[in-house]
């Protein structure tokens, strides 16, 4: 099941859908605003069904996909060789928490320096510039960890300072690859929803494969 965290205050005027609100000089705009809850980070270990089809459908324009889902896998290996691993998924409910930078918070605050990490993400979208500085910095004071991210959308590819952002990632370590079709049916399988008693098969979208290729190329094109 599902829970919510406190992570941080609004520090400026939003939706619960990340949006900013309009009519802010009206009066009971203003009041609903200032009684908005603080901003919260969703975590648990499987994600509604519908949550699923639509915000990590992997489609060209991204309109109305406000917040990020990021599911993880964690390896833990000791010196022994023994391997715990750790699953979940983590939504930010509005938008000034985002989850790259909350898994660190929240899931992974300290890593300790006895054992090694083989993180994994499956990202609806890839890091803004602010998570994609975050994780660099993590990483390189923690030599122990590595991390894969695993990405349905590029998010604003076309922008100069993403696509910077992007290939600092991958200066620091960091593989980031597009999902395949059978990346969205790991995480089907994995981190969504089923009926009590009932699996379902996973079902593609008519162009999951061509989106594919499409980011496929772009990112190809940003990191090269």
């Amino acid at each position: 099941m599902a829970q919510k965290e406190e992570v941080a205050e609004a520090s400026a005027p939003a939706s619960q859908n990340g949006e900013d609100l309009e009519n802010l000089e009206d009066p009971e705009k203003l009041k609903e605003l200032i009684e908005l809850p603080p901003f919260e980070i969703v975590t648990g270990e499987r994600l509604p069904v519908n949550f699923f089809k639509f915000q990590f459908r992997n489609v060209e324009y991204s309109s109305g996909r406000n917040k990020t889902f990021l599911c993880y896998v964690i390896e833990m290996q000791d010196k022994g060789g023994q391997v715990q691993e750790t699953r979940g998924y983590l939504e930010d409910e509005h938008a000034a928490a985002h989850a790259e930078e909350a898994f660190f918070n929240n899931i992974v605050p300290t890593f300790d320096p006895a054992k090694r990490y083989n993180v994994t993400w499956y990202v609806s979208s890839s890091p803004c510039a602010t998570c994609a500085d975050h994780i660099i910095k993590t990483l390189g004071k923690t030599k122990n960890l590595r991390l894969l991210i695993l990405v349905g959308r590029l998010f604003m590819w076309e922008e100069p300072e993403i696509q910077a952002a992007l290939r600092k990632l991958k200066e620091a370590g960091c593989r980031l690859r597009i999902m395949k079709p059978q990346d969205f049916e790991y995480i089907w399988q994995n981190f969504v929803e089923q009926e009590e008693g009932e699996s379902k098969a996973f079902e593609p979208w008519e162009d999951i494969q061509d989106n594919f290729l499409y980011y496929e190329e772009k990112l190809a094109d940003i990191l090269k």
